[in-house]
């Protein structure tokens, strides 16, 4: 899940095949993350399967969440998302051959590099600075 403020991946499942389980594990960490705060955010999805199952439904309705889906292939609320992707995919997977990287190994190199990329990866956007370090100059993390 992406905020949209400053591009910072604030939750994530990763797993071998997309279940209700994975996104339902990725949005209860975006609740625990957001439940610090007073305000409730609008979580914008594609049409996936995933996103219309009534468990998501319930549970984005519990945490007081607003929800937000685009018409059929007009992806415009998930824009972050698929653009975060695509930089994923760009500087991450096509540059490196994966043949002989095991299900294990690929797992902890997407949770390492969401992790760089938060932590570490400037963007012009934000002064040059990452979404962490970027909202520490805030003052909205420690």
């Amino acid at each position: 899940m992406i905020d949209c403020f400053d591009g910072k991946v604030i939750s994530w499942s990763i797993g071998t095949r997309p279940d209700a389980g994975l996104v339902n594990t990725m949005l209860d960490a975006a609740v625990e993350t957001v439940a610090r705060n007073s305000k409730r955010p609008v979580v914008h999805s594609d049409r996936g399967a995933h996103y219309r199952w009534p468990r998501w439904l319930s549970h984005i309705a519990d945490a007081k969440l607003i929800r937000s889906m685009s018409r059929k292939g007009c992806s415009l609320d998930n824009a972050a998302c698929e653009g975060f992707f695509g930089r994923l995919k760009t500087e991450l997977f096509y540059p490196r051959n994966w043949q002989s990287t095991s299900i294990e190994q690929f797992i902890q190199a997407l949770d390492s590099y969401i992790r760089w990329y938060n932590e570490k990866r400037i963007k012009i956007s934000l002064g040059a600075l990452s979404p962490v370090e970027y909202r520490k100059s805030l003052g909205l993390a420690a």
